[in-house]
């Protein structure tokens, strides 16, 4: 199984409180909802469509707590709740033990080797949505296969960026690009190894 992850960024790779500012989650940021004022309908369309391509998601423990709140209401939307609702879930947290929210399976212990164990199905896609600090964690463990980032024409100045200023270096291959109106511009690329070095 693939593992794709796919997250709404700025310019300056922020991936923190696109949708607004949350206090519970993101105490003191108070730059959040930087993506709403630039979205369109073809880009919305687009996310849309890529959540409901996998076989299941990946989600760290905040994000879940906040798309089980809000798009786990929402499970027979037709959007991002059924999209999200309708498949597995995997969840990585040391705290959460007992999740109502149906098809959720909580990850702990020895996250690397189930995540791998994951990825050694045959065929489908493990896709991670929001859940920056995870993201991190896979990429820094080699876990990635696939980096979707749809990135926003904002400079946000400060907040979680996914891409920390020290770290391991990958190698990127560019599988596909979309341009939308508002400036959104989606790219995919596959994760491939060590970059080359002039």
């Amino acid at each position: 199984m693939k593992l794709t992850i796919s997250l709404q960024v700025t310019l300056d790779g922020v991936a923190q409180a696109n949708g607004g500012n949350n206090e519970e989650m993101d105490p003191g940021f108070t730059r959040g909802g930087w993506a709403l004022p630039l979205n369109d309908n073809e880009a919305a369309r687009y996310i849309l469509d890529t959540w409901r391509r996998p076989d299941a998601f990946l989600l760290g423990r905040k994000t879940f707590g906040l798309f089980e709140t809000y798009w786990g209401a929402r499970g027979e939307d037709g959007g991002f709740g059924e999209a999200m609702s309708s498949k597995p879930k995997y969840l990585v947290s040391t705290t959460v033990t007992d999740p109502t929210w149906e098809q959720t399976t909580v990850i702990s212990g020895d996250v690397a080797a189930q995540v791998r164990e994951l990825k050694a199905q045959p065929g489908g896609e493990l896709l991670v949505v929001g859940s920056a600090a995870l993201a991190q964690w896979l990429l820094e463990n080699e876990l990635v296969d696939e980096l979707n980032l749809v990135q926003f024409p904002v400079i946000v100045g400060e907040g979680r960026r996914l891409f920390p200023q020290s770290g391991l270096d990958f190698g990127l291959e560019l599988l596909d690009s979309a341009v939308f109106g508002t400036g959104i511009v989606a790219l995919t690329y596959r994760v491939g190894g060590r970059p080359a070095y002039a």
